[in-house]
């Protein structure tokens, strides 16, 4: 009954620290996710499994030693004056000295208690872990959107580069001064216009010899010979790569939904949904300020105290180990009658109270004892100043990334605001040859390399949150 209670508490406890701030209880939000690492990951069971069998020890160390039953028979009985013996009871019960088994108590549920605290650490790391791999999961799938948007742009930017090759090629031949040039780069057109399923060959009725004389003469500008290719080879180019980067992300996506799964303790390919919207968590102010009591609810820290006050309870226990300890039994002799004895105690039986006391004689154990628990216990003393820095320095890294973090959002945010107005510029006036396609695909690469930045930084945003979080419960 105690066990269930135990669990029911921790259970609500962790369903109350792990709330995320956006997101629903519904099945494919990261709170459910969260409780589900909490009920079902391996490693927390571990610890609270460990924890449970830690509160076992106490009443294993805080009772009496068993007591002592000697029986002895007589084969022949033994001839006394007031009868036969025939058996020799002993029954002896040892008393340890006062207050060894208060403090043997005191020392094992303190080691409970930090049993309890490797079990909430467990239990936070878990859940960063969960929470890191869910924004990766997040992370991955924008970029994948993100690609494919970037490759429907290149598709859209190509078909619209064949439609103005075409048109400047059909209106170069009819130049006297550069038919043959166009009748032999004609069908080429045709043949890569055919083959993009691109519209606009009438568009080449609208073109004259002025108008083609004064196209721009920039290398990704000129669409009279072989340059326009260039232009479309260029965009497939950029579009083979950007197919390639998708399928990598897709990998990608498999073995990040395979770490989450082995996360929650589910089979590696099970579904994972609900990564759509990404909020940029609002961390409370308390998080961002720095006291000399910051860590004090630190599962670390509070592990080490219990581990400090439970040896301080051993060298106590120890130290009244080298007192004597005290047994207090009886001893029940078996007489049967005599014939031959005229006693008036003849086949009466004999009960005789007994005491006895260890004599703690060696010193030199009782000492290097106490001696060990002086040197765990300063051991122990540097362990906790050691992990105090290391959260201190652990904490600093983690605001740093925090404010890196929001720094870059801002600044990623604007300039893919820029970009994407620059691009849509340039895409509208490449129709009238103002703008060369050289410059399209620079500032497409542009846009594309902020998009991926934003997810980026929104991403690791969250995840110094998380950090903080862990490190501050």
């Amino acid at each position: 009954m105690r066990t269930t209670n135990i669990k029911k508490i921790v259970l609500v406890i962790c369903t109350f620290m792990f709330s995320v701030v956006g997101y629903g209880q519904s099945s494919d939000s990261l709170t459910y996710y969260l409780e589900t690492a909490v009920k079902n990951n391996p490693t927390v069971l571990q610890r609270y499994n460990e924890y449970l069998a830690a509160l076992q020890k106490v009443p294993q160390v805080g009772s009496l030693p068993d007591p002592q039953l000697e029986v002895g028979i007589f084969l022949s009985p033994m001839e006394l004056i007031s009868g036969n013996q025939v058996a020799d009871i002993k029954l002896m019960q040892m008393f340890p000295w006062f207050g060894v088994l208060k403090n043997a108590k005191d020392e094992m549920s303190l080691m409970a208690k930090a049993r309890f605290e490797t079990f909430r650490d467990a239990k936070l790391q878990v859940c960063l872990d969960v929470q890191s791999t869910w924004y990766d999961l997040y992370k991955v799938r924008q970029n994948i959107r993100i690609s494919e948007k970037n490759i429907n742009l290149l598709k859209t930017i190509e078909r619209l580069t064949l439609v103005k090759y075409r048109s400047g090629s059909v209106g170069s031949s009819s130049s006297s001064s550069g038919s043959k040039m166009s009748g032999s780069q004609a069908p080429a057109a045709s043949s890569v216009s055919s083959g993009m399923n691109t519209m606009g060959g009438g568009s080449s009725e609208s073109s004259s010899p002025a108008t083609t004389s004064q196209q721009p003469a920039t290398p990704m500008g000129s669409f009279n010979g072989g340059t326009g290719l260039t232009d479309v080879y260029q965009i497939q180019i950029e579009q083979s790569d950007l197919e390639n980067n998708l399928s990598s992300l897709k990998n990608e996506e498999k073995i990040v939904i395979a770490r989450l799964n082995s996360l929650l303790n589910h089979p590696q390919m099970t579904p994972i949904s609900g990564t759509g919207l990404l909020i940029a968590e609002v961390l409370d102010s308390t998080y961002l300020t720095v006291t000399g009591s910051m860590f004090s609810h630190n599962p670390m820290l509070g592990m080490l105290e219990y581990e400090q006050q439970s040896l301080t309870a051993r060298k106590k226990m120890q130290k009244q180990m080298g007192f004597p300890m005290v047994g207090l039994g009886v001893n029940y002799t078996v007489i049967n009658k005599s014939e031959m004895s005229t006693s008036t105690m003849n086949g009466q039986d004999m009960i005789m109270p007994m005491v006895t006391l260890t004599l703690p004689v060696y010193r030199k154990k009782y000492k290097a004892m106490q001696l060990e628990t002086n040197y765990l216990k300063t051991a122990s003393e540097q362990n906790y100043q050691a992990t105090a820095n290391s959260l201190q320095t652990e904490y600093y890294e983690a605001l740093q990334l925090y404010n890196d973090a929001q720094r870059r959002m801002k600044l990623y945010d604007s300039q893919s605001k820029l970009a994407k107005k620059t691009l849509d510029i340039q895409i509208k006036t490449y129709s009238t040859s103002n703008s060369s396609m050289t410059d399209i695909l620079r500032t497409r690469l542009q846009l594309f390399d902020y998009e991926f930045r934003q997810v980026e930084a929104l991403t690791d945003y969250n995840k110094a949150i998380a950090r903080i979080k862990r490190l501050k419960p």
